[in-house]
């Protein structure tokens, strides 16, 4: 946990940029703005989910039974006619943005320990600059945007919307490594062992 001690400032520091930084490309640039549409009768198509008693959750549609059943005529021609598609639920009341911005702060505090533990014992006595921004940089990276292919690959999400989301994780990487690079502590010894 010697990391931790060490490490808290370009912690927190990476998390805050990131955090503000994220709020900029998100809120104050159009760079998202085309990412979701809406629904033509938006109104009908609420009233079908709610008055079907949908709750809360993920959903596939069509979604078969069993995977024996994802093969059988009847499956394969409500794929063929489609819809095909997933839909997520959020419990009514309204989007609370004050609860998704905290857990996404908490998120960034979480990546930037995950680089900081992976630093800290890849790096040993290293603390030259641009040999702690390429390891931070790269599992800073990991962090941020490799988890968005995902959704391309198995949930549709056009590649242009995954590929401006990776692009904001390469932005956060390169904000993570460069704090961790300049405030990267002195070491005179190896931290492992």
């Amino acid at each position: 946990m010697e990391f931790l001690t060490q490490l808290w400032l370009p912690i927190l520091l990476s998390a805050v940029l990131v955090f503000i930084a994220s709020s900029i490309i998100h809120m104050a640039t159009p760079w998202h703005k085309g990412d979701v549409r809406k629904m033509k009768n938006e109104d009908a198509v609420l009233d079908a989910i709610r008055s079907n008693g949908v709750q809360p959750g993920s959903y596939m549609f069509p979604c078969a039974e069993s995977m024996s059943a994802m093969g059988t005529p009847e499956m394969q021609e409500k794929m063929k006619r489609g819809p095909v598609g997933y839909l997520t639920l959020l419990p009514g009341g309204g989007f609370n943005l004050g609860a998704s911005l905290g857990t996404w702060f908490v998120y960034c505090l979480i990546v930037g320990a995950l680089v900081a533990y992976a630093g800290w014992y890849s790096l040993g006595a290293s603390n030259d600059y641009l040999h702690v921004f390429r390891i931070t940089g790269t599992a800073a990276l990991l962090g941020y945007s490799v988890g968005y292919f995902h959704e391309s690959i198995w949930k549709g999400q056009a590649w242009g919307i995954t590929g401006k989301f990776i692009i904001d994780g390469v932005v956060y990487a390169l904000l993570t490594a460069g704090t961790f690079g300049w405030l990267w502590p002195e070491r005179g010894i190896l931290p492992i062992g």
